[in-house]
């Protein structure tokens, strides 16, 4: 593989201010190759939430109904997808395995593939078919990341508590950053250097 790259697909939730910081921040990564898929919906949402332009964020762009695009197959060679924001139709789609578009076919390869699959659930309160759907994706093979920051690293910044999500969601694919801070333990258990 070339570059390493990484699928990025943004389905119509809300939630595009997320969307496109955690694409900056992944931005800064080295060697990191965005590829990134747009719903038509995400569209929509971006329009209405007056959301930047996320296309100037990607190395590659793919259009959602092209099933014929490198993704739709499980021989392209990627580290793996984020769908972020992952509305509960794309959850349903990829928990079912009856998706319609490039971003639920694409998943669909992650999770036959057994490479890694990343969802941030964007919804609240959840009801039953919800977490029904997230239990069928997690079994399936997803992991499941709602966007809940990290209050510990005493900043309540938009841009901070993203760049530590951004962090937790490379870890996911094990690339090397310094978007977020490590946990060390309270300073009573921390190791001493005399």
């Amino acid at each position: 593989m070339p570059a390493k790259r990484l699928l990025f697909a943004v389905s119509g939730a809300s939630g595009m201010p997320l969307a496109a910081c955690v694409l900056e921040h992944l931005r800064t990564i080295p060697e990191l190759e965005i590829h990134l898929l747009i719903s038509q919906r995400a569209r929509t949402v971006i329009a209405h939430e007056q959301g930047p332009s996320l296309e100037k964020l990607a190395h590659v762009l793919y259009a959602a109904d092209d099933l014929a695009a490198a993704p739709a197959s499980g021989s392209w060679l990627s580290l793996g997808m984020i769908i972020c924001p992952c509305s509960m139709a794309s959850l349903a789609a990829i928990a079912t395995g009856c998706g319609t578009n490039l971003i639920h076919r694409a998943a669909d390869c992650m999770l036959k593939e057994r490479r890694p699959l990343v969802l941030v659930p964007r919804e609240t309160p959840l009801n039953r078919l919800h977490l029904t759907n997230m239990l069928a994706a997690h079994d399936a093979g997803a992991i499941l990341m709602p966007f809940m920051p990290a209050f510990y690293t005493g900043s309540c910044d938009f841009n901070d508590l993203v760049r530590e999500f951004s962090g937790r969601l490379l870890d996911q694919f094990g690339v090397e950053h310094t978007l977020c801070r490590r946990w060390q333990g309270s300073p009573k258990n921390q190791k001493m250097d005399f």
